[in-house]
């Protein structure tokens, strides 16, 4: 089943004269249980692709689909609850509030959603405990490591069940130990969940884990490889 669907996606920006084609015709199929990685050089369109993916921002043409939702047809309130509902993100500089403790930041999103105290808290200390930080439960982000930090936003990204997480350079701010550590604990959450990852990097260590490679090259997919 497809989760995520693109056809001839393309973006363009304008800069003073110049017309920067960001996106270029990109059409492909992400389907539920893929741990699939997009990689390229700087410019070659992975993370724009991801920020549409995400609903993060519009394309100049073509078409996106999430759970066969076309995103042209949402009310930016409907987008707004397709991001609570439907999808994860982990980004590379973290995003935890600052003044919340691993805990409450795991729970917030459920809080958005409206589910009840007692549900966000027992979903919240089962999957910090997933990952390894039931200990840090009441810790705030500033008395955590990096590396901490990131299982936090991944338990916050996982504990909604959202029907994909997108991840843009998770990796990046952390060293090469702390770093594969990251990636098993997300294919070990994506084999026994069936979690879908799609993400964007330019990280070795996240191609020799994927399961899907999506090469782009300015702003088209250039080839891809299955695993």
């Amino acid at each position: 089943m497809s989760i995520v669907e693109t056809h001839d996606l393309t973006k363009t920006y304008q800069q003073n004269s110049i017309k920067v084609h960001a996106l270029q015709d990109v059409t492909l199929n992400i389907d539920a249980g893929e741990f699939t990685v997009m990689v390229g050089p700087s410019g070659s369109g992975k993370t724009t692709l991801l920020n549409h993916i995400g609903a993060l921002d519009t394309p100049t043409s073509g078409e996106i689909r999430i759970g066969g939702q076309l995103l042209s047809d949402l009310s930016c309130t409907a987008l707004t609850k397709l991001r609570l509902w439907k999808l994860g993100f982990i980004f590379q500089e973290y995003n935890l509030i600052s003044v919340l403790t691993a805990l409450e930041n795991v729970e917030y999103v459920m809080l958005l959603q409206g589910i009840s105290g007692s549900e966000r808290r027992k979903r919240a200390e089962a999957i910090l405990h997933e990952v390894g930080l039931e200990s840090m439960a009441n810790r705030r982000p500033s008395e955590l490591s990096g590396g901490q930090q990131q299982r936090v936003a991944v338990a916050r990204a996982m504990v909604t069940q959202p029907s994909i997480i997108l991840a843009d350079e998770p990796t990046a701010n952390l060293d090469s130990k702390t770093g594969a550590s990251l990636l098993d604990l997300m294919r070990d959450l994506n084999e026994h969940h069936g979690t879908t990852f799609l993400f964007s990097t330019h990280d070795p260590m996240v191609m020799e884990r994927a399961k899907r490679v999506i090469r782009l090259k300015d702003g088209r997919v250039d080839s891809e490889e299955r695993r």
